[in-house]
């Protein structure tokens, strides 16, 4: 039940979603080991569901919460922003810990695979043909989405549409490629180190992109219910923020690992 207060800031009402959040993660993370294990994956469907039943109504909750009732304040939105720059420089460490495991396997490579960088027996693929497609598709997303910020700001919000949709389109690509090359993978994640740093590393990245691109997704269908105005589109801003580090991540790996490493 809602309370009034003589300050600006939101205490959130009781919600179950942080709760069916955690269910929804621990059954999902349990059903992985299951379809590793067991070649089941009943479990992680489940967990799955449950995740995405969770997102729809949280998000739902807090939109009704900015746009509507008018909760987020000055202060509760400048908070917001810190925790998302909080947020985003502990995924930097995330994503410093493989590089350390690639550079740290690459510049002394070890006598067990033959001290030489890529092991032998491994093809890797080549930096001129997918990759830097995806470079190019990835930097092009960060134009358009800058193009979306731009168009909010000037409160034109056909432009804000089209250049949301671009962006969209253009992270679905960047996964649908991705998976495209998994597929056509000569080494799998158990070949050497060289398999298990490439794949934690562009693996997790991928995911990124397509939570930011959920997130986008979400953004577009706000804009199109003019949810987001001059003044207020911290929800949108956020996930700018989190589609540039993607952009700045994959430009280190496509770097460090698809040229330098091969």
């Amino acid at each position: 039940m809602s309370m009034k207060h003589n300050h600006p800031y939101h205490l959130v009402d009781y919600s179950p979603w942080p709760l069916s959040g955690a269910l929804g993660a621990l059954i999902t993370v349990s059903g992985m080991i299951m379809w590793f294990h067991q070649f089941n994956n009943n479990l992680l469907y489940l967990g799955n569901l449950i995740l995405i039943l969770t997102m729809i109504q949280w998000w739902r909750d807090i939109t009704r919460e900015s746009t509507y009732q008018g909760l987020h304040t000055l202060p509760v939105i400048n908070g917001m922003r810190y925790g998302m720059i909080l947020f985003i420089i502990s995924e930097v460490f995330f994503f410093v810990s493989f590089f350390w495991a690639f550079f740290h396997s690459s510049l002394s490579p070890a006598v067990e695979i033959g001290s030489m960088w890529p092991p032998k027996g491994i093809n890797p693929f080549n930096p001129m043909q997918i990759p830097l497609l995806n470079t190019v598709i990835l930097l092009s997303s960060g134009l358009t989405v800058t193009w979306a910020h731009h168009s909010i700001l000037e409160n034109n919000y056909t432009q804000a549409i089209q250049s949301l949709f671009f962006t969209v389109i253009l992270g679905i690509y960047f996964t649908m490629l991705q998976a495209y090359e998994y597929y056509e993978a000569s080494f799998t994640i158990s070949d050497a180190v060289y398999g298990s740093t490439f794949f934690m590393a562009t693996g997790f990245h991928g995911l990124h992109v397509i939570i930011g691109t959920t997130f986008l997704i979400v953004c577009l269908l706000r804009q199109i219910f003019s949810h987001f105005s001059k003044m207020h589109h911290f929800g949108f801003e956020a996930s700018a923020w989190y589609w540039h580090f993607v952009d700045v991540v994959w430009l280190f790996l496509y770097i460090s690992i698809y040229w330098w490493g091969s």
